[in-house]
Formats: C-alpha cells, structure tokens, sequence
C-alpha cells in the first residue's frame, strides 16, 4: 500500500472527512482490520484566509509547496491539497515536488464524464466560483461546460462557508438558500452541481435533493484510496 500525503487544515472541518473517507475506502477494498497510510501536514487555516483576502496567492503557494516537500521527505507517495480553492496554487506546488500531485478537479470530471454530465453547476468561494483555475481547466481539459450562481447568491454562498462551515456551525436557514441556489443552477442548465467546497458536505447532501451532487471531498478521497491501492 502507498502512502498518501494530505496537506489539510483548510479547514480541519473538511480534513476530518477526507481522513475518515479514505480509511473507510481502504477498509472496504481490503476488509479486516486495514486501514491507510496517511501522512497529514495540518496548517493554520487563520493565516491562509487572511492571505486569501489579501490576495497573497504567491506567499501561500510558497508556504504550502514548503508543507508539500516535508510531506514528500517524510514518505509520501502522492499528494492530496484538502480544499478545492487552494488549488489554485497546485501548479506551483506540483513544480516543487516528484510524487504526483492528485488533483481534485480532474478527480471531479472524471466522475462527472462517467456519468455523461456535460453541463454543471458549481458552488465553492467566491475565489473558486469566479476565477479561472477551476472552472477552465473543466471547460478546456475535459470540455465540462461551467454555470456558476448570480453575484449575490456567490457572496451568500461564500459568505456561509467562511462564517459558519468553517467553524463548524451548520444553520437551517443556509441550508435553505443553499437548497433554493442549487435548483436554480439545474433550471438554468445545469445536470449536476460541484460541491465545489469540501465543507459544502457539511451543509448539504445528496439526501436533501434530486438534483445530483457531486461531492469534492468522497471524490477526491476515493481517488487517493485508488492510488494507494493501486498494484
């Protein structure tokens, strides 16, 4: 079995599920009493939102590739950023590394392409629902055309995440909204809908609606647990 590499605290809300979703992975390929190899670099997610802000995108490249290279020193065969937005640094952090960097838009369209979604909706910060880094490498490697919510509904949207996900807060009337966005995306097009946040699982799921959700972090987790599986 390899072992994989996360680079999480982003929030630790969400790593909490990719450590318990890949366990699980492992033990329902293998059975018994196996679970990963995980080696996890948890970082000071205060210090990278107020970079966020500030729009210090090369400094927190800078610190993550840092993270990324202690990860590879001490044994890891494959890298994992816990957090869709802060792959917006993941070139940057690939060119630091030797071990494979498992992306988790590619990990998303390959599911969604499977499942012969073309058109989708996607929620995640505002940096992931209105910057390129996400959306085109969707549009221009795997041809996934992209609908994002209107300005207001992208603040609402971000604004959840930061103040209340992230801290671990889960509010009934957020969900709401977030429910009511999710069917306007599907009226306006969209297939399916990114669960472009790996905390937007906390808030909802595919039990609350019809409409499918694809859900970044189970994504992701079960690729990592395909890698290290993986003859």
């Amino acid at each position: 079995m390899k072992t994989i590499g996360l680079l999480g605290g982003m929030s630790w809300e969400s790593t909490l599920n990719y450590y318990k979703a890949i366990n699980q992975g492992v033990k329902a390929e293998l059975g018994g009493l196996n679970s990963a190899q995980i080696l996890l670099y948890s970082v000071n997610f205060d210090h990278i939102e107020k970079l966020q802000r500030a729009g210090e995108w090369q400094q927190m490249g800078d610190m993550l590739s840092k993270s990324a290279k202690d990860l590879e020193a001490a044994g890891a065969n494959c890298l994992l950023i816990c957090t869709n937005t802060m792959h917006k640094v993941a070139h940057q952090i690939e060119q630091q590394i030797h071990i494979p960097l498992l992306h988790i838009a590619d990990a998303t369209a390959a599911h969604l392409i499977n499942d012969g979604v073309s058109c989708v909706g996607l929620l995640g910060t505002g940096f992931t629902m209105e910057q390129g880094f996400y959306k085109n490498r969707l549009t221009e490697k795997f041809g996934i055309q992209v609908l994002v919510p209107n300005e207001d509904d992208r603040a609402y949207v971000h604004r959840v995440i930061y103040n209340e996900l992230c801290l671990g807060e889960i509010n009934a009337q957020s969900k709401e909204r977030y429910l009511n966005i999710i069917n306007k995306l599907y009226r306006q097009g969209a297939q399916a809908i990114i669960l472009g946040c790996t905390e937007i699982a906390l808030l909802v799921s595919q039990n609350d609606t019809d409409i499918p959700l694809y859900d970044t972090t189970a994504i992701h987790a079960d690729a990592a647990v395909k890698f290290a599986l993986k003859p």
